[in-house]
């Protein structure tokens, strides 16, 4: 039961326009509603992160990812939910602050229990982006995120990371390239 009140407790804070930490395959995340420019820019600002990056947005399933993505491909399809990030082709209601002005829109379904779970709750894909500053190593504890952030998070959600040995690899699913390996 304490399990369901922090989910719930943290998808009431995505939907207030809060910024939430929470576990993945890899490392914590930090992450707010896409859609609330504010909440994305003040993201942005405690991971002193420029918005021409872009962020990858995290979902329990592809329907919450239809607002965001043009289409999805079969062969994208075909590995979720799992550790995989793929730039998809964005839909014409994507906002910069998101894609950074690139072409592609980066997203995941996560196989990551509690992230999925949080998902479902807030009833919407959510921003992902590991819970570290440029230079730093991501952290892998909720102890690590509010050591390095403090007040600069609105909650943290306990948990615990995947067993990924690394950050999610990222491919373009047009080009079927390899951006970052994982």
């Amino acid at each position: 039961m304490r399990s369901r009140r922090h989910l719930a407790r943290a998808a009431q804070v995505l939907r207030r326009g809060g910024i939430v930490a929470y576990a993945t395959e890899y490392c914590f995340g930090l992450g707010c509603d896409p859609g609330n420019r504010d909440a994305v820019l003040r993201l942005l600002r405690l991971k002193r992160r420029s918005i021409k990056k872009g962020l990858i947005l995290l979902a329990a399933d592809t329907h919450q990812l239809a607002p965001y993505a043009a289409e999805i491909p079969p062969a994208v399809l075909a590995t979720w939910p799992g550790p995989h990030t793929w730039l998809l082709n964005p839909s014409n209601a994507v906002p910069r602050w998101i894609t950074g002005g690139q072409a592609r829109v980066a997203a995941r379904v996560t196989a990551h229990p509690q992230a999925a779970a949080l998902c479902r709750l807030a009833r919407m894909a959510i921003v992902s982006t590991s819970a570290n500053r440029g230079g730093e190593t991501p952290a892998r504890t909720d102890r690590e995120v509010r050591r390095r952030f403090g007040r600069g998070i609105d909650y943290v959600l306990p948990g615990y990371v995947g067993d990924a040995p690394a950050p999610t690899p990222i491919r373009d699913a047009v080009t079927g390239g390899l951006v970052r390996p994982g």
